[in-house]
């Protein structure tokens, strides 16, 4: 058997594309179909208050699998170019992985499913066993995928086909090293579009037909929406729904096949799981649909910037709780290796912290997990729990939200219909504002390579450029991004 040894847990981490914290069972939405989430939060502990470090996957991923926030490891937008193809670009090559420190100590290591962090044709960060998506997403069924060092089109519904891979590892590792622990990356791409009927099971599709889709806000468009993402109202919005719906259940039920494997094995109790997403998701809040970059300029509300995660390992993590500290991707390299009790170097330009004792129903130390940042290029956000910030760089616009009187996000503080300047509420928020501009500013100057800092970069959502001949000049992979590639107007 793969590792059944308690010193020596094997991991799988699951993840998946655009899935939004509001949209899971037990996340208190009553629409949408997740029985097996709502599983696993039962078997372990469901963090409320999870952040990823920029709201579009390309950099968020990178931020989970480094450590790094992105003016740390210069990916700043999702990748257009670099994936495959004769320009093809390894663009974590020269940064630390988790997964290579686990590879390091013993671990089996191998991935199933999206990567989008450049060059997917070749195994890298430590994975031996390799079956990625070609690109970062693309139709569910035929999908274009790299099997054995070849780029094919896999025969299949996406989903299922990431989850059958999933399935040959776990056999393959349990039966070829039972005494060496696996780490299995299943990277699904659900449930990012195509939202189309045609492209999903019919009997998932089916379970949808009577939903009243009344559990996220229909509201009047958002002025700075732009076209990356469908989106519409009446009829248009609740076929959308059931789509995007849709495609979390079918992740679902072979998220459930998964857990079940593992069970038969007799590995459940020794296996951490692991799940979460990559950025959030927008669905008609705020009036807005799609991630941080349904607009421009780019929106940080927390639909774009809080994920799901959920960690469960029975007989190790608590049951059934709910984790309410303000953690962040930044933070999930130094706690996976700390639970799974890798030895590595921290290095000190690593902003995240271990909080592997939450894991353990520990409660957080006084005055811990209180502030996190948050980057798409020259927007950034930094948030506690009562106050969220965020600053556009250069000119604006910015935000100032006080999440204890207004959770949702709906009154800027700094709009120009705030209240006026003559009251006590104006000086009050003029001294917030000036505090966490200030620490915001102050982190970013700790954190951030200033060779590679997006702060100053026309980063547009439109996804970044490379070409060949960059690294020949000496230039690192974030200045691919095509300095003619003019940003959309909202």
């Amino acid at each position: 058997m793969a590792s059944n040894n308690a010193k020596r847990t094997n991991i799988l981490f699951i993840l998946s594309d655009d899935h939004g914290a509001w949209a899971m069972g037990n996340a208190g939405n009553p629409e949408v179909i997740t029985p097996n989430l709502d599983r696993l939060a039962e078997e372990g502990v469901r963090f409320s208050d999870f952040f990823c470090a920029s709201p579009v996957c390309s950099p968020a991923r990178a931020s989970l699998v480094t450590g790094r926030i992105p003016s740390q490891h210069g990916i700043h937008d999702w990748l257009r170019e670099g994936n495959t193809g004769a320009d093809a670009v390894e663009f974590l090559e020269e940064q630390l992985s988790y997964t290579e420190v686990l590879a390091q100590a013993g671990y089996s290591c191998g991935l199933s499913g999206k990567w989008h962090l450049g060059r997917s044709l070749k195994p890298q960060k430590g994975f031996t066993d390799w079956y990625a998506h070609q690109g970062g997403g693309g139709p569910y069924l035929k999908p274009p995928m790299v099997r054995d060092g070849a780029a094919i089109q896999d025969e299949g519904y996406v989903t299922g086909l990431i989850t059958d891979k999933a399935l040959q590892l776990i056999n393959k590792y349990t039966e070829d090293k039972p005494d060496q622990p696996f780490y299995i990356s299943v990277h699904y791409t659900a449930p990012h579009t195509p939202w189309d009927q045609d492209q999903h099971p019919p009997e998932i599709w089916q379970l949808y037909e009577n939903c009243p889709f009344t559990a996220t806000p229909e509201e009047e468009p958002h002025p700075w929406q732009i076209n990356s993402c469908p989106h519409g109202q009446g009829e248009t919005r609740k076929k959308l729904l059931r789509g995007y719906y849709t495609a979390i259940t079918a992740m679902d039920y072979n998220i459930g096949r998964i857990i079940d494997r593992l069970d038969e094995l007799g590995l459940r109790e020794n296996t951490l799981i692991i799940y979460t997403s990559d950025n959030g998701m927008n669905l008609g809040h705020h009036g807005l649909w799609g991630k941080g970059n349904a607009s421009f300029p780019q929106n940080m509300y927390d639909t774009s910037v809080k994920v799901p995660f959920i960690a469960s390992q029975p007989g190790r993590i608590p049951q059934a709780a709910v984790c309410g500290e303000l953690v962040s991707a930044y933070d999930f390299m130094p706690t996976l290796l700390d639970y799974a009790g890798v030895d590595y170097e921290h290095a000190a330009a690593l902003p995240g912290r271990s909080f592997a004792p939450l894991l353990y129903g520990a409660a957080a130390e006084a005055d811990q997990y209180v502030v996190v940042h948050d980057e798409y290029g020259p927007v950034r956000m930094i948030r506690t729990r009562e106050w969220k910030y965020v600053h556009r760089y250069p000119y604006g616009p910015h935000e100032l939200y006080d999440l204890a009187a207004d959770p949702d996000e709906s009154r800027n503080l700094l709009a120009d219909d705030a209240g006026g300047t003559n009251s006590e509420a104006a000086a009050v928020r003029l001294e917030r504002t000036k505090q966490l501009k200030a620490m915001l500013e102050h982190w970013f100057h700790q954190y951030a390579d200033p060779a590679i800092d997006g702060v100053r970069e026309p980063v547009s959502g439109s996804g970044q450029l490379y070409w060949a001949g960059v690294r020949a000049h000496g230039v690192q992979a974030f200045a691919g991004l095509n300095p003619a590639h003019s940003a959309p107007k909202p």
